[in-house]
């Protein structure tokens, strides 16, 4: 998490200053960004396996489209269970030690889900990537935390978070580099996934590896550590700010991962024509931008500030986008540029943003709940898009079926911007956590 900037500790769920007894810049930092953005890259790699093979598991298999959104529903529930254990865990145990067990849980999953014959074994092994995929995310960007300081913080984030777009980008363009696999049927591309998953836990092994070497923090002035640390349902108890970001969190990615993931590609096949190839092409470009953009955003908004009008900006984008595709007959290049800038955007600031509003004795409790709510939301989003898919009959035959679909992520899309106002009006209120302001 990027924390470039903590405002003193106040009733709203603030943080102290100690941006004097920052992380010392040691050069192997570099070498620890890089083995954890290579196992944050595979990690989303094998996340969007199944939208780049949910034609071929269609026609093949006869899939239907709920089973297609249940096999990426099933990533997102272990998290709802295991959310706020997973953040327990990487404080008890350390998060570089958690990201290579949830990257060899990962392996397992990637695997089973290969196999993928009968069907409850490629969803149980989706069931399983998904312990490994929301922990790894949290126990990486925690990990982070520990190598770099505050003023290198945002930037490195971004540059992971790119990392994470790449692995992306690569599966949406799989299609087209691998054609061989898909050319061979549904099962070879997913031990594709499979090998760069078992490459991802090497990372995760070297990020480990490291950590004896990593900085120390100097110590804090004495009375920091009179700062009470919250217990029990104390834990839970935030300023408004993270409500309102959380539920950004939650909405945001439950338009975004569910529509890109899962229905975007079979969407620009059967209502935009495009071939499987083209469609993916397509849907690359929306992490390719972002591969680019995310750390201009991360270093715009600590150089400038405005996040929370940044989010607004951003989030706005995604009904937008949503409308050109189901409204009007420009060119999907154009919901591309626009989801490409959105999504380039948002996380780039949400995340550092996240740390800014959350005391660091509750950040890892913080983490695990918005990662809980947003795995549920994520679920149950590719559960109700799979429904009105379905009920409406949305297929080759019936490319207008996929209206439905789109108002449904449009309705989400519109609560998200609601939630987003909201945390911009408070923060440029006298409770506001600094949000507006540049980094010092």
């Amino acid at each position: 998490m990027a924390a470039t900037h903590e405002p003193a500790l106040d009733k709203a769920g603030g943080q102290e200053d100690d941006s004097l007894f920052d992380l010392p810049p040691i050069p192997l930092r570099w070498l620890a960004l890089g083995v954890a953005a290579l196992a944050i890259l595979t990690t989303y790699y094998e996340t969007d396996a199944i939208g780049e093979v949910a034609d071929l598991l269609i026609r093949q298999r006869g899939f239907s489209q709920s089973q297609i959104g249940s096999l990426n529903a099933a990533i997102y529930w272990p998290s709802v269970v295991l959310a706020l254990v997973g953040g327990v865990l990487i404080d008890r145990y350390g998060a570089a030690r958690m990201a290579v067990w949830t990257a060899a849980v990962g392996v397992i999953g990637a695997c089973l889900t290969a196999i993928g014959d009968p069907y409850w074994v490629m969803w149980l092994g989706r069931l399983i990537f998904g312990v490994a995929e929301g922990a790894i995310f949290m126990a990486l960007i925690a990990g982070l935390a520990l190598w770099f300081p505050r003023r290198g913080l945002a930037f490195a984030t971004a540059c992971w978070l790119s990392m994470a777009r790449v692995g992306s980008w690569a599966c949406n363009l799989s299609s087209i580099w691998a054609k061989p696999l898909y050319d061979s049927g549904w099962q070879a591309p997913l031990w594709l996934g499979a090998g760069l998953s078992a490459l991802g836990l090497a990372a995760a092994t070297v990020f480990w590896l490291l950590e004896p070497r990593r900085p120390i923090r100097p110590a804090a002035p004495a009375q920091r550590a009179a700062v009470a640390r919250p217990h029990g349902w104390a834990r839970l108890r935030f300023g408004v700010s993270y409500w309102y970001i959380l539920a950004l969190h939650v909405l945001y990615a439950s338009v975004f991962f569910p529509f890109r993931q899962t229905y975007a590609v079979e969407y620009l096949q059967h209502a935009k024509h495009l071939t499987l190839q083209a469609a993916g092409l397509l849907n690359s470009e929306v992490f390719l931008a972002a591969i680019v953009a995310t750390p201009v955003f991360g270093l715009l908004a600590d150089r400038f500030g405005h996040r929370a009008l940044m989010l607004v900006f951003g989030t706005v984008l995604l009904p937008v986008t949503l409308a050109v595709l189901a409204l009007t007959d420009l060119s999907p290049w154009l919901s591309t540029v626009l989801m490409g800038i959105s999504w380039s955007l948002v996380p780039a600031v949400i995340w550092p943003a996240t740390t800014m509003i959350v005391r660091r004795e509750q950040l890892g409790t913080a983490l695990g709940l918005i990662t809980l709510i947003q795995a549920l939301g994520i679920g149950a989003s590719n559960l109700g898009a799979g429904y009105f898919a379905d009920r409406a009959g949305a297929g080759p035959g019936n490319p207008a079926g996929y209206d439905a679909v789109l108002l449904f992520f449009g309705v989400v899309s519109l609560a998200a911007l609601a939630s987003v106002v909201m945390l911009w009006r408070h923060e440029t209120g006298p409770n506001g956590h600094g949000l507006e302001k540049p980094s010092r």
